[in-house]
């Protein structure tokens, strides 16, 4: 199974830093294409394509976090992009990006320079939902209250109505999950939540800080679940964007050689799309 797909970009030269982008449940890497624009030319975006979705919709989803866990990591290793690098998750991508950078430090790999989670709780929180058990129109109105349909609720619903089965498995990935006691992550992390999301309140955005030894910076913003597609979008890329300009500044430093800073990216069927 091919487990990655090559990200376009401008063939100027390889940034230094690749920011890797995990999706929430049901979620495209769509979400996530036009960043590179407000991160700049020094950060490479990754967005995640899973399977079940896009060009890989022929493909089962997965329903558990340790095999996705385990071949997202192997992917990542293979592709030689498991070094300099950050990583980024929303709601379900929170999740999957803190279980991949415990996977890979287990494993003797490089933790991520630094770890955004948004619209998650801590992970040891998960294990009191049920949704991926809940009637198709349950689940339609579950998405509707978070505000996943956006402005226009015709055309939000015929999209949702295409993506219930990926949206089910992604949520029995979340929802069947168990955090294993492990030593936290040496990575500082920044954690984002919204104003009127009922799933990930600022309370529980907190108690991401007993997940790493390094600092956690915590944002609280307007908006619902989905924020990171609405008015509040702005506030948060420049909020990545200072502390990865932050982390560059430290990598170019004194000691720094352009071996360290400019690592090469294969561009070979991938995950990454």
């Amino acid at each position: 199974m091919p487990l990655l797909r090559p990200t376009p970009d401008s063939g100027a030269g390889t940034p230094p830093l690749r920011l890797i982008c995990l999706p929430y449940a049901g979620g495209t890497p769509s979400v996530y294409r036009d960043w590179s624009a407000d991160l700049g030319d020094d950060v490479h975006v990754v967005p995640v394509l899973l399977p079940g979705r896009g060009l890989r919709v022929k493909e089962t989803p997965y329903t558990a976090m340790a095999p996705l866990v385990s071949d997202l990591a192997d992917a990542l290793v293979e592709r030689e992009l498991a070094h300099d690098y950050a990583l980024f998750g929303h709601s379900m991508g929170a999740l999957l990006a803190y279980e991949v950078a415990c996977e890979l430090r287990d494993r003797g790999r490089p933790e991520p320079t630094h770890l955004f989670v948004s619209g998650s709780k801590a992970p040891h929180l998960y294990g009191d939902r049920r949704d991926h058990q809940l009637s198709d129109a349950e689940l339609r109105q579950l998405v509707r209250d978070l505000g996943g349909l956006g402005a226009d609720d015709t055309i939000g619903g015929s999209y949702l109505e295409r993506r219930l089965p990926v949206l089910r498995a992604d949520l029995a990935v979340c929802e069947t999950y168990r955090w294993a006691p492990r030593r936290p992550l040496r990575c500082p992390m920044t954690a984002f939540s919204a104003t009127h999301d009922p799933i990930a309140p600022a309370h529980e955005m907190e108690a991401w800080r007993v997940h790493t030894r390094g600092s956690l910076l915590r944002h609280h913003v307007e908006g619902d679940h989905f924020f990171l597609n609405g008015p509040s979008k702005p506030h948060l890329l420049r909020k990545i964007r200072a502390e990865l300009a932050r982390h560059l500044d430290e990598s170019s430093g004194p000691g720094a050689t352009a071996r360290d800073r400019l690592p090469t990216v294969k561009r070979e069927p991938s995950w990454i799309y």
